[in-house]
């Protein structure tokens, strides 16, 4: 079933990301060790969605990816909190626990879960840019731009869907900022007080966005962004020396390539027509197709 097959691809993806820190060691180890940590994140925040909503716990556990035993949570104690604090006190001890205790109460007590959510990504994100701001020499120049990147497209998404769908006041979207990326904080501010999310993305050009044109259609920002950060990976993937660049490369295309596997599938299982699923992926170009 295409249910069964996206478990699988994301399950796959998984198994590889947990295996790879074994054959590094020092700061690279560190890093990759993280990468993983993404799934955890996306487990927390279907639990999250599911504490806000009422969601009964066996249906949230049909949405959930099973994690490798040091990144595994007590699902049914996370399902069952009763506040934000609650929340974040049953996820396990380590830097994802501490940074959120450590983020504005403001950010974790708001009522929308997408605040939760935001700060989960936060931490996560800026756990990454920590890790690869440690590296050095080469490999440190290839990975940064691509953890920055990741860091920036979420930024762009605070500014999109946070500022101008939810229409969040600035003050509790500014305390989300990523430090350490191509948007800096004085810029995410100027984003956020733009009048409207063209102008906001405007901003972002040559920084999360290679370019936009005035035929680029409203709603694709997201997926251009993306579009550039598989240019970044590949660049890392293709110029390192067989070194951590290649590897964090790699995991980066991966990612991707399972995202457009996960939309195609998905796609067939809806009967959409090849034209309609086309624009979906990512890269958002007229490329060769390539596997990883």
């Amino acid at each position: 079933s295409s249910a069964s097959i996206q478990q699988r691809l994301v399950q796959d993806l998984i198994d590889e990301l947990h295996r790879l820190p074994i054959h590094v060691a020092g700061a690279g180890a560190h890093l990759l060790e993280w990468l993983p940590v993404r799934f955890q994140v996306e487990n927390l925040k279907v639990l999250a969605r599911g504490v806000a909503t009422g969601t009964p716990f066996e249906l949230l556990r049909q949405h959930l990816i099973t994690l490798p035993r040091d990144l595994a949570l007590d699902t049914h104690a996370l399902a069952a909190a009763d506040s934000p604090d609650s929340f974040v006190a049953h996820i396990p001890p380590g830097p994802l626990r501490t940074a959120l205790q450590e983020m504005p109460g403001t950010c974790r007590s708001q009522p929308q879960p997408f605040f939760l959510e935001a700060s989960m990504d936060h931490c996560y994100l800026a756990e990454l840019i920590a890790r690869a701001d440690a590296l050095t020499g080469e490999e440190r120049d290839l990975i940064i731009p691509l953890c920055a990147q990741e860091a920036d497209i979420f930024h762009l998404s605070l500014a999109v869907r946070g500022r101008f769908h939810y229409n969040l006041p600035p003050d509790q979207l500014l305390p989300l900022h990523v430090a350490g990326t191509r948007v800096p904080r004085n810029r995410f501010a100027a984003m956020l007080a733009d009048p409207d999310a063209a102008t906001a993305t405007e901003r972002a050009t040559g920084r999360v966005l290679d370019t936009i044109t005035a035929s680029t259609i409203p709603g694709t920002t997201e997926a251009l962004a993306w579009t550039r950060f598989v240019r970044l990976a590949d660049r890392a993937f293709r110029r390192s020396h067989v070194g951590l660049g290649t590897v964090v490369g790699y995991t980066g295309l991966r990612r991707l390539e399972v995202a457009n596997l996960v939309t195609l599938s998905e796609g067939l299982r809806m009967k959409v027509p090849g034209e309609s699923i086309r624009p979906r992926m990512i890269p958002r170009a007229n490329t060769e197709a390539a596997h990883v």
